[in-house]
């Protein structure tokens, strides 16, 4: 017997719609409201201040998405269903106690909530502190937690830079156990150390690094062949072999992954005894290394490879400034003269070859902060990299190409990769987002550039860097650059080889400068394994460990770009009123970012500071629309600001529009 579909007996029910469920990380704003990110996913959750259940800045959550992005809808948006897992990484405050109550007040970008605290040992009203969240139970009118380190009186440079440490989680000194262990390795060179390595103490060996750089992981070799030819080899401090897996220095350097660099000093993966002694190449020092050696001929060709264990003694030690000097006045008049400018042409050569084969071929500029003594800042300027940087980075770019590739394709250099190689760690760089270059083609023909292809390999770096060219000395460069780099990919760790597009190589990894990166640690150790004929690793745990190194540089270059910041504000805080060229570098639903002239420092200029009409975020254009006037300030725009207000604490510049006004009549007037 067949059922009617409309039968009185049955009821319709609305098809329930299935709510899509994440974990993701917590990302919180000032103002108590938060994006979840979600690993894999290009778009974050926005969660309302009442719908994060007490989630705070790092934590991992379980988060619902209630709204998909629609045409009315501007962004997803959800709520916090579940805290997983707390962050263990410390908020930095002011300690606050009354009677034998102790809080952490807050005034974080990332943390809108006062955190109560035990009074801890050594504690003084005042100081700044770093404390980690327990828990912030229902009922609770905020966040209790515990204070983890006391860092000093608040605006001292020391407090300040370990607050920035504090606040990534970053350690800013080694414990004493890591630094016996460091202690305890021998720094004689024996016979038995030199076995079995190649002898270059008599070759032409020198370095070029930054003038007040510390430890020099890396060195070039150089001698004329008597076929015409040369021989070029690239030195790499050997330092797995003193640091031991699993010894106290290598777990620690593996869980830091990185050194970091602020402003005025640099926080080693390695202790000292290791960073800027034992393994340092310092000139006239007998050193064990690792290495790459070439033979290459006048025309830049490189021939028969040789990877191996060495040791060197440096002959001489450059800055980048002394080698330039060189290479500009081109006399060699003697042989490390010679070696410089020989050197010079072939790594141009490289250089040349390496940008035909569709590299990619544009960098924002690097502004540096100069500090004094006492950690003050002095001047900012453009660091601006010359043949000198060029000669050294071409070599060191062919050493991590060509170790790559031997392991890729079983040491059949030329070859195809195998297609199961050995287990090995790469630096790899994805393709661009399409629909970002789509963008970045819309943005530059407003300019009136004509943007060729943006589909298909290689085609989309030459189009990429034809831009760049036609838009050099004109004022939306910086804006191009801008949206250029947000459609690239982010450079990682890998034991997935898939090629670095940037560089336009099929075969990349990092061998160079084991003294700052966990990741050619462990790419040395795999390489002498490799060598000696061993089997392939466990990739499971290379694979683990390319993604903790990937997020350990990610944090590094976040601390980083902290301590520049806090810097470039306190080098700001006594030009309030000043007036300054600049051009728009950002904008956003609340304000324009603008980057000042010469110093490229960027403020921002909120839209309720114009006092000459009501401006709105387009986000399409990439652009701010008066509603009245319908003015539009777009990436690149050229603006007149005034420096109005600065804010240490949370690293902030704000700017005024110079604006031309009518002046106000007086009110018997109007």
């Amino acid at each position: 017997m067949s059922r009617r579909k409309n039968s009185p007996n049955r009821k319709n029910h609305k098809k329930k719609r299935i709510i899509p469920e994440y974990v993701g990380t917590v990302l919180m704003s000032r103002e108590g409201y938060i994006f979840v990110r979600i690993e894999g996913q290009e778009e974050d959750v926005f969660v309302k201040a009442n719908k994060t259940r007490g989630a705070l800045h790092g934590d991992l959550v379980r988060v619902a998405v209630t709204q998909e992005k629609t045409g009315q809808a501007k962004r997803r948006s959800g709520e916090v269903i579940a805290i997983l897992e707390r962050s263990t990484r410390p908020f930095v405050g002011i300690l606050h106690i009354v009677g034998k109550q102790a809080w952490v007040l807050m005034s974080s970008k990332t943390m809108p909530y006062d955190i109560s605290v035990p009074i801890p040992e050594g504690g003084e009203r005042g100081m700044k502190v770093a404390a980690v969240v327990d828990g912030w139970e229902r009922g609770e009118s905020g966040p209790h937690g515990h204070v983890v380190d006391i860092l000093g009186q608040p605006g001292e440079n020391d407090t300040e830079m370990h607050a920035i440490l504090a606040e990534f989680g970053l350690p800013y000194r080694f414990e004493k156990e890591v630094e016996n262990a460091a202690d305890k390795i021998p720094e004689q060179i024996t016979d038995k150390d030199r076995a079995h390595r190649r002898d270059f103490r008599k070759v032409l060996t020198f370095t070029i690094d930054p003038a007040d750089a510390k430890d020099f992981d890396d060195a070039l070799s150089f001698r004329r062949l008597e076929n015409g030819n040369y021989e070029v080899g690239v030195h790499i401090a050997d330092v797995t072999y003193y640091v031991q897996p699993g010894s106290a220095v290598d777990k620690e350097a593996q869980a830091r992954g990185t050194s970091v660099y602020l402003v005025d000093r640099t926080v080693p993966m390695l202790p000292e005894k290791l960073s800027n002694k034992l393994c340092s190449l310092r000139p006239n020092e007998e050193k064990l290394t690792f290495s790459v050696v070439f033979e290459i001929t006048p025309q830049a060709k490189v021939l028969n490879p040789w990877i191996g264990r060495t040791h060197i003694i440096s002959d001489y030690r450059f800055d980048y400034d002394t080698a330039q000097q060189i290479l500009e006045a081109g006399v060699a008049d003697s042989p490390i003269n010679d070696a410089l400018i020989t050197l010079n042409g072939l790594a141009l050569k490289l250089r040349k070859r390496r940008f035909q084969n569709g590299a990619v071929n544009f960098e924002r500029p690097e502004m540096k902060v100069e500090v004094d003594e006492s950690g003050k800042p002095v001047g900012v300027h453009q660091k601006i990299s010359k043949e000198a940087n060029w000669l050294i980075e071409e070599f060191m770019l062919l050493a991590n190409r060509t170790v790559a590739e031997y392991v890729a394709t079983g040491g059949k250099m030329g070859g195809k990769a195998l297609a199961k190689a050995k287990t090995f760690v790469y630096r790899v760089h994805d393709k661009p987002n399409m629909e970002k270059l789509a963008g970045l083609r819309d943005f530059a023909g407003h300019f009136g550039y004509k943007v060729g292809p943006i589909e298909g390999g290689r085609d989309i770096a030459k189009t990429l860097n034809k831009l760049m060219v036609d838009a050099s000395d004109k004022p939306e460069l910086g804006a191009i650059q801008i949206l250029a780099l947000r459609s690239m990919a982010k450079a990682c760790y890998s034991t997935e080889n898939i090629g670095h597009y940037g560089l336009a190589f099929n075969f990349y990894t990092h061998f160079t400068s084991p003294i700052r990166r966990y990741p050619d640690m462990m790419v040395h150790r795999l390489l002498a394994q490799y060598l000696s004929g061993a089997d392939s690793a466990k990739e499971d745990y290379y694979a683990a460990q390319c993604k903790h190194a990937s997020e350990r540089e990610v944090v590094a270059a976040e601390a980083e770009r902290e301590s520049i910041k806090y810097k470039l504000v306190e080098f700001m805080e006594d030009k309030i009123g000043q007036e300054f060229d600049g051009h728009v570098s950002g904008v956003t639903e609340w304000g324009i970012y603008v980057e000042i002239e010469p110093t490229k420092i960027e403020g921002m200029i909120p839209y309720r500071t114009i006092r000459s009409d009501f401006f709105v975020y387009d986000q399409d254009h990439y652009r701010a629309v008066g509603r009245r006037t319908h003015r539009s300030i777009r990436l690149g725009d050229p603006l007149r600001i005034r420096v109005k207000a600065t804010s240490l604490e949370q690293k902030i510049l704000d700017y005024e529009l110079v604006e031309d006004l009518p002046e106000e009549k007086p009110a018997h007037e109007k």
